[in-house]
């Protein structure tokens, strides 16, 4: 059965972005991205991968799963399919119009349900922190872009989810000299 892995950047503070939606504040530079352009390389947007060369494996994640507001960003620099080499689902409680690459979905616990159920990668969710509350007990597994930055405020990890306990388990840290550590984390049986 397949995986739904939050793969996320993340503050030292647990903030996604700040209160804008930002993430500037996140390093773009440094030896983290041997990671990020190695292991996760299916996790860049189509355009990204083009203009570094890469070409997508989808052996890590063959599917990405992200809230409106995640999808927005690339809708405002004219791109209406971010991740063409991916099964692209966008979260939304409403009707929206989306390129026709891209399923819109007002029950992600469901559609993450039914993905889980086909072959094939794991599937990536992208964000926002809103959906990840949602999806909290379908996470199976978090891989934490922690960078050294406390934003103080802005989107969590989690959105607002209600207080209820799901416990995962450290199985990899990862430190770099540009100070970002890649975090994973399984969810524990029981």
């Amino acid at each position: 059965m397949r995986n739904l892995v939050y793969y996320v950047a993340v503050s030292i503070d647990g903030c996604i972005a700040d209160e804008n939606g930002g993430y500037d504040a996140f390093l773009v530079e440094g030896d983290h991205n041997s990671v990020i352009f190695g292991e996760y390389a299916d996790a860049l947007p189509g355009h990204v991968q083009r203009a570094v060369g890469i070409h997508p494996t989808n052996t890590t994640f063959d599917a990405v799963i992200m809230g409106w507001n995640t999808l927005i960003p690339a809708l405002d620099a004219g791109i209406t399919s971010p991740y063409p080499h991916l099964r692209q689902v966008v979260a939304s409680r409403r009707e929206r119009e989306v390129d026709p690459s891209v399923t819109l979905t007002n029950d992600p616990v469901a559609t993450v349900r039914s993905l889980k159920q086909e072959d094939g990668a794991d599937i990536w969710l992208c964000g926002g922190g809103e959906l990840a509350g949602a999806l909290l007990s379908e996470i199976d597994r978090l891989v934490l872009k922690r960078h050294p930055v406390a934003l103080g405020s802005g989107i969590r990890l989690f959105g607002e989810a209600a207080p209820a306990e799901y416990p995962f388990t450290r199985t990899r840290v990862r430190e770099f000299a540009s100070g970002v550590a890649i975090e994973e984390y399984a969810r524990r049986a029981g």
